[in-house]
């Protein structure tokens, strides 16, 4: 769980880098695990995921390139395992305020070297908006997230503004003049840290300039008795229990469980 004192600073900025909670020797064979779900992958599809809104950004983020993939758990067991570690757990329900903690959606992210596509400044919430806002996010640094790699920024406190305006032309983001990306505060990270941050943080990313990937994992999470607000960004995931138990959901029938899956 979290410290008397990060607990005082998630509170007063809507985010927390958690140095250390896996061992270098975890990330690295975490990584390799990203690295080859990739490579089997993209036999399969393109895995580019940069926004449009991105490429806007800069000059140089006009060629830039982010791999992804979303529900890793069903790619791997080493994911699902992952999941429901004590330590990522505990620290979440600490943050949400709940001893229940249900997943939402995972992600990993692989930004190559070079040009690794940045992220512009926004906020989660839009995506899928929730009546109590207790959606986090967790990113596991699997490589060391130095500031030439991209490493996440945020705009400390901005948890408190609620769900602010965005565009939504080539993914959901901020004003480029308001929130320009170099603005933002750089949470730099070593392989093994975790930053957990609320869905209403603001935060981005820039380009991968270095020659080495940045690789993460994010996990989307929530206290089960927090409703979507609007049914959307669903996925075959949602809905697993990591931690302690669901005191609200009712079990689905047949035909809700095929629906599910569409």
């Amino acid at each position: 769980m979290l410290t008397p004192e990060q607990s005082a600073f998630y509170e007063e900025n809507g985010y927390i880098l958690v140095k250390g909670l896996l061992s270098p020797e975890e990330a690295d064979s975490y990584r390799q695990e990203v690295h080859d779900l990739l490579a089997r992958l993209q036999k399969f599809d393109d895995m580019d995921a940069a926004w449009g809104s991105a490429k806007e950004t800069s000059e140089a983020a006009k060629t830039t390139q982010i791999f992804h993939c979303h529900n890793v758990q069903f790619y791997s067991a080493a994911f699902t395992k992952l999941l429901v570690d004590d330590r990522l757990t505990a620290i979440a329900s600490d943050i949400i305020g709940s001893p229940n903690v249900q997943l939402h959606h995972t992600k990993m992210f692989v930004k190559p070297p070079e040009r690794g596509a940045p992220f512009p400044m926004h906020q989660d919430a839009p995506y899928f908006p929730h009546d109590n806002h207790s959606m986090i996010a967790a990113i596991l640094f699997f490589d060391d997230a130095r500031e030439e790699k991209g490493c996440l920024r945020v705009v400390p406190g901005s948890y408190k503004l609620g769900i602010l305006e965005h565009e939504s032309k080539g993914g959901w983001h901020l004003p480029f003049d308001q929130y320009p990306i170099e603005s933002a505060v750089a949470c730099p990270a070593e392989a093994g840290d975790v930053l957990f941050f609320s869905y209403l943080t603001v935060h981005g990313s820039g380009i991968n300039t270095s020659d080495e990937a940045r690789t993460t994992l994010l996990v989307q999470m929530r206290d089960p008795a927090d409703n979507p607000t609007i049914k959307t960004h669903e996925s075959r995931g949602q809905g697993m229990i990591l931690r302690g138990v669901d005191p609200i959901s009712k079990p689905k029938s047949m035909e809700e469980e095929k629906e599910a899956v569409k």
